[in-house]
């Protein structure tokens, strides 16, 4: 038996001195961490050295699909079929022992990892003139040139940022909603009259930081926050309020909360100009179809914008909603007809009996747009520019038509449409064809003639 080691140095063939000894080895690997006794197991038959880092590029790549080199045919037909060697090759890949088979009909077999990794322990040792810093070098290069093949990074494409920043958005709006309404409440029990007069919660927290007690109102410069009819409510409330007292450690954690509150705020503005930005660069057909936080998050649902490219139409339209989609395929019901699209603007522009319809349109164009983003090399965002007027021409002409109560049928054909051109009206002959047409004229005929019956008197 010989055995076949491809290296990133080259292709090495050994042959095994005895294959019963090598069968009853339990462990192979220890084995040939000595190398007198590695030799004992085999010995080196040929060496063939790649010329270069390209070479070997060239051939490993060949390698990893399963296919057979140029290089590695010419070094087994000259080391095997030519000198008539029968015996069986062992190989470390199923598709590579496949492939030398079929092209050059020698019998493989796939053997015990531990061999393989014992005859790359002892490589340095076997083949003369290679060293192990050398062996190292080419692994380096071979692994560097290889990733540059596999990997196709573009940092203009990296829809792992969006995912993480529409995570973290939706986060923030939750907890910063949180603080604003447990600042409500705990500001309340002292200005509760604030809480009418002031309906914005970011303004709201804004006034209690530059107010603090409401004692200090009065004395307190609100014109860069409020306008000046709601400063003078909020002040005259100020002086009337029935609010209890707090103390001054009370204000303290109060006005801590609110500064949180601010700081978040701001942190959560910069975060979406970031995403949008992010959303222009790697989607500008999806952002200019949907909006760049509706797109965001059909993204990360799938995944990533490949993952989504591969969606049909219809799932685009309902993705985010499957949980309603297994509930009403389990209980029989109606399938819900959108599910994160629903978030889209020209969605909510459309009355709740057109919802349905234009969700359908919208999901078959903004499928089309996010196949363009991901595959498309165009950075411009023609085509979600002239899908979204399409869709928003298509809304118009549906609220037209729901509001006149008129819709577009379409024309008729065939006999049904059969008109006669001197009366102008329905032309009744044409429902019948020419069997049936000749069958009742003589039956017509026949009517107009009846046959006379004799009468017998009655004796």
């Amino acid at each position: 038996m010989h055995i076949l080691l491809e290296t990133s140095a080259g292709f090495a063939l050994f042959q095994v001195n005895n294959e019963k000894k090598l069968k009853k080895v339990d462990d192979l690997y220890s084995y040939f961490v000595n190398e007198d006794q590695a030799k004992k197991l085999v010995n080196l038959v040929a060496f063939q050295k790649f010329k270069d880092t390209t070479d070997a590029i060239k051939s490993t790549s060949k390698l990893i699909k399963g296919k057979v080199p140029k290089k590695l045919k010419k070094f087994l037909q000259t080391n095997l079929i030519s000198q008539e060697i029968q015996d069986r090759l062992a190989i470390s890949d199923k598709k590579l022992g496949k492939s030398i088979t079929e092209k050059l009909g020698i019998e493989c077999t796939n053997y015990n990892m531990d061999l393989f990794k014992g005859l790359r322990l002892q490589l340095c040792n076997m083949v003369a003139g290679l060293t192990e810093k050398e062996l190292q070098t080419m692994n380096l290069g071979l692994s560097h040139g290889l990733s540059r093949y596999k990997l196709k990074f573009s940092a203009e494409k990296v829809d792992t940022m969006i995912i993480q920043a529409i995570s973290l958005l939706d986060d923030l709006e939750k907890e910063v909603n949180n603080y604003m309404m447990r600042l409500r409440e705990w500001y309340g029990w002292h200005f509760p009259e604030m809480g009418k007069i002031v309906t914005d919660s970011l303004v709201y927290t804004k006034v209690v930081l530059a107010v603090g007690m409401r004692t200090k109102a009065h004395s307190s410069d609100l014109s860069g926050i409020l306008p000046e009819d709601i400063e003078k409510e909020v002040k005259q409330a100020a002086e009337i309020s029935m609010g209890t007292e707090i103390s001054e450690e009370d204000e303290k954690f109060i006005l801590e909360l609110g500064s949180q509150i601010v700081d978040l705020s701001e942190y959560k503005e910069e975060l979406q100009n970031y995403l949008k930005n992010r959303m222009q660069t790697i989607a500008p057909n999806l952002s200019a179809m949907l909006g760049e936080l509706v797109g965001a998050r059909l993204i990360s649902h799938a995944g990533s914008l490949i993952n989504l490219a591969k969606y049909p139409a219809s799932t685009v339209q309902i993705l985010g909603a499957e949980k309603a989609l297994f509930k009403a395929i389990k209980t029989k019901m109606n399938t819900p007809k959108y599910g994160l699209i629903y978030q889209a603007s020209i969605v909510g522009q459309a009355q709740n009996k057109l919802k349905g319809k234009i969700s359908r349109t919208l999901a078959a164009k903004t499928a089309l747009c996010i196949r363009c983003d991901a595959l498309g090399e165009d950075d411009e965002a023609q085509i979600g520019a002239e899908s979204r007027q399409y869709v928003e021409k298509r809304l118009q002409f549906l609220q037209q038509n729901e509001q006149g109560g008129f819709v577009a049928k379409p024309q008729k054909k065939g006999a049904s449409a059969i008109e006669s051109k001197s009366t102008g009206g329905y032309n009744n002959a044409a429902d019948y064809t020419n069997k049936f047409r000749k069958s009742n004229e003589t039956l017509g005929q026949n009517q107009e003639e009846p046959q006379k019956v004799k009468k017998f008197k009655k004796d």
